[in-house]
């Protein structure tokens, strides 16, 4: 372990949703500048410990901030409609409560829609990106695909989707070797308002930010695991095309969860970023 302090925090969106967040902070680990902030958004169903290993990799010299999405976690569950525009809000009414002028922001597959979209809103308080297992759009039948989904959630229970879940979400031997991990994502999975997922749902299959993609500016790095069919290669590609001098990783035998399964490899691309 890399001896993180972790600290947990509640903020209010625009429209009063109370939002939890968490602060890994590893010190500045002797840099002059102090420590580097990066804002990290979690998948889908998941929460801000999503990020627990990751920040670990990372320790001295970041602080690392995630946060439980809108419906997620200790975050209020408000009903919807769910957008990434709303939660993009969400996170920077997150930051001006820690006090952050300007951060990093990465995020994992629902957490990458919102990554880039916040990085489109808000690009003067975005130092750089990190797009992870995620998309900037999901396909033509993505609306209903997403609402079939959500409704499964709400007429057949969470649990009715877990071993759908972790074969997705993990590769094969990681999942032999892992259980404590698997199991972990599953019970954070099994604890969502069904609700709540049927409207985040919703929320990705109206999620287009294509248009966004030739305006990054920032250092942007894209990561994909080499096995991930939520969001495939094919899809991380068409983001590295689109976006300038963005930087394009495929981790071998990796699935959708690459934060969980190979923190390591996630925390060293954020560590090679060359953030001004």
């Amino acid at each position: 372990m890399s001896g993180m302090k972790k600290t947990e925090y509640f903020a209010k969106a625009g429209d009063g949703t109370n939002l939890r967040y968490v602060i890994w902070s590893g010190g500045d680990g002797g840099s002059s500048t102090g420590p580097r902030r990066l804002v990290l958004v979690h998948s889908l169903a998941m929460v801000a410990e999503f990020w627990q290993a990751t920040a670990d990799a990372l320790g001295a010299g970041f602080d690392v901030l995630a946060v439980d999405c809108r419906g997620h976690g200790a975050s209020e569950k408000p009903e919807g409609p769910y957008s990434v525009e709303l939660f993009a809000s969400d996170l920077a009414a997150v930051l001006d409560h820690a006090d952050w002028d300007t951060a990093t922001v990465g995020g994992a597959s629902m957490g990458g829609c919102v990554a880039l979209t916040f990085a489109a809103l808000y690009p003067d308080r975005t130092a750089g990106l990190a797009l992870i297992d995620t998309t900037a759009w999901y396909g033509e039948t993505a609306i209903a695909d997403w609402e079939e989904r959500g409704q499964k959630a709400v007429t057949s229970g969470m649990a009715s989707m877990t071993d759908f879940q972790k074969t997705r979400w993990f590769s094969d031997d990681f999942r032999v070797r892992n259980d404590a991990i698997v199991e972990q994502a599953i019970k954070v999975f099994m604890a969502n308002d069904p609700a709540g997922y049927l409207e985040t749902c919703r929320m990705l299959g109206r999620c287009n930010q294509s248009a966004a993609l030739g305006s990054i500016t920032v250092p942007c790095e894209i990561i994909v695991g080499e096995e991930d069919y939520a969001t495939p290669v094919s899809m991380a590609e068409k983001m590295h095309g689109a976006i300038p001098g963005s930087n394009l990783t495929v981790i071998p035998k990796a699935r959708h969860f690459t934060p969980l399964e190979v923190p390591d490899v996630i925390a060293r691309v954020f560590a090679s970023m060359n953030i001004v």
